[in-house]
């Protein structure tokens, strides 16, 4: 199964132009399984999204898993997912990420057809103690669920590496975050965008989707893993 993670950035492009267009185009490209996108709707006003589900699930065959509450909105915190088909169970549950900013991250566990897995997808803060807290948030959530292949991925906004990373904590259990150069889109240098797994033998084949409309379309380029979610065979969650 192929997943992606994608921060859309509000669906604004190199240009600075507002074109959703392009972000659906990438999704297509992109011929992912589930994607998580990031920046979904807009910062300010009403704060709506700017994506149609209708011409996604038309140009792309994914369909929107709503999130919000209010009609206007298909984001929690600006978190959204995508899935391809229809899932044959689906569970979604939302979390508050304490900080300095609004930030949260959506749950849902679902069954493709090649098994039950779950999603923790998450758009962390800008400031690193925020982020520290964050993380540990995530970690905490995971720890109260019930054992499932878990696939933890998202805008993690942490360039550091090693001791220095906000997102050390997670190491003991999803193992350390690989660093792909997705941002900026035009010539990426930062590995902001994460895609982690537990057990660690669930995400392999880690790369950007690097094309011309890409590089256009977000200032983020997409970064896609291999979930190969029936050869998970399931430890037991370890802690930090």
């Amino acid at each position: 199964m192929k997943v992606a993670s994608y921060n859309i950035h509000k669906c604004k492009g190199a240009d600075r132009s507002v074109r959703p267009d392009r972000i659906v185009e990438v999704i297509g490209e992109i011929g992912a399984d589930v994607v998580a996108l990031q920046e979904v709707d807009r910062r300010f006003g009403q704060k709506g999204s700017l994506l149609d589900p209708q011409a996604i699930l038309r140009q792309t065959g994914m369909q929107l898993l709503m999130q919000s509450d209010a009609p206007h909105r298909h984001g929690w915190r600006g978190n959204a997912l995508l899935v391809r088909g229809e899932p044959q169970a689906y569970r979604r549950s939302r979390l508050k990420l304490p900080g300095f900013e609004p930030r949260g991250a959506i749950v849902a566990e679902m069954d493709l057809g090649e098994g039950e897995f779950r999603i923790i997808a998450a758009h962390l803060g800008l400031f690193r103690l925020s982020r520290v807290d964050q993380a540990g948030a995530l970690l905490a959530a995971f720890m109260e669920l019930p054992p499932m292949p878990t696939i933890l991925l998202g805008d993690f906004n942490e360039w550091r590496r090693r001791r220095r990373s906000s997102l050390g904590v997670l190491e003991p259990t999803f193992g350390a975050a690989p660093s792909i150069l997705s941002f900026p889109a035009r010539r990426p240098i930062f590995a902001l965008d994460r895609i982690l797994g537990w057990p660690s033998s669930l995400i392999d084949d880690l790369a950007v989707h690097d094309t011309p409309l890409a590089r256009q379309a977000s200032d983020h380029l997409p970064l896609c893993a291999t979930a190969n979610i029936e050869l998970a065979n399931l430890p037991t969650p370890i802690a930090a």
